[in-house]
């Protein structure tokens, strides 16, 4: 099914999804023309070509993500260090539920790739099955690992015939992402699929 995904505040930068790829890339006008039977995607803010998030490792195999029902015990935050550290070597199995909320957190922030050497079977499973890219390391981090790390790296402007995968910020302009960061998420969409949908 066709899909034209336009934001608010970006109607020039609207996408047409066919399946898993981008068809077109441009003003909602146009595509909506072209296209006058695809389904329509309103979003506020804009549309971005998604976070790449550099702490892969740290965010996901460094910290272990609390179940919901473990909140009473251990709060919601994901939790570092000896603490995280000893969780894991109490229970193994915890390793790939921890990796997959961590992902739901990932994609909440609009992130669609991560760098960093993932060296556990159970990170780069919940990557995998995400569809989160993975791409290369900057050489030096911008500061300690976070979901919405400063600065915010963008990745390329999407591209007809490239894979659907972008998110939305509801904020007026790029200046304002900087600004407030990613916990401004509304949308995320990795394989043609919306992954997040802010509530």
């Amino acid at each position: 099914m066709l899909t034209i995904h336009v934001a608010e505040a970006s109607p020039g930068s609207a996408v047409l999804v066919d399946g898993a790829s981008l068809l077109a890339v441009g003003p909602y006008k146009d595509l909506a023309a072209v296209r006058p039977g695809a389904r329509v995607r309103r979003w506020p803010g804009i549309l971005t070509p998604g976070l790449l998030n550099p702490y892969g490792p740290e965010l996901l195999e460094g910290c272990y993500h609390p179940d919901p029902r473990e909140a009473d015990e251990l709060g919601t935050e994901p939790v570092t260090g000896e603490r995280a550290r000893a969780l894991f070597r109490e229970d193994p199995a915890r390793r790939g539920a921890s990796a997959r909320r961590g992902v739901q957190r990932l994609l909440a922030h609009g992130t669609v790739a991560v760098a960093g050497e993932l060296r556990g079977q159970a990170a780069q499973d919940a990557v995998r099955r995400a569809g989160l890219a993975v791409g290369r390391r900057p050489g030096t981090l911008p500061g300690p690992p976070s979901f919405s790390p400063a600065p915010l790296v963008l990745l390329p402007q999407p591209a007809p015939g490239g894979p659907a995968r972008f998110a939305v910020f509801d904020v007026p302009d790029r200046a304002a992402l900087v600004r407030l960061g990613a916990s401004t998420c509304v949308a995320t969409v990795i394989g043609g699929r919306l992954v997040y949908r802010a509530r």
